[in-house]
């Protein structure tokens, strides 16, 4: 399991749904071990070893914009 943990701003969520969506996609990607949502603060926070584009590709692809807000 991995200590490095990537936070991004995220734009376009609203509900537990949209948590559920973005979950799904993010969990695709190489590297993924987990990912928090906070909706009020418009963040996430991605555990695992991952490229921060490919989140960021991920979720803006699925309707979310996101930047890496730091590594």
């Amino acid at each position: 399991m991995s200590d490095t943990k990537t936070q991004f701003y995220v734009t376009g969520m609203t509900c537990k749904g949209c948590i559920k969506d973005a979950t799904e996609a993010v969990s695709k990607v190489q590297g993924f071990e987990s990912v928090q949502f906070d909706l009020d603060a418009g963040t996430a926070e991605v555990t695992g070893e991952i490229d921060p584009q490919a989140i960021t590709q991920t979720l803006t692809e699925i309707g979310y914009p996101a930047v890496v807000k730091s590594g």
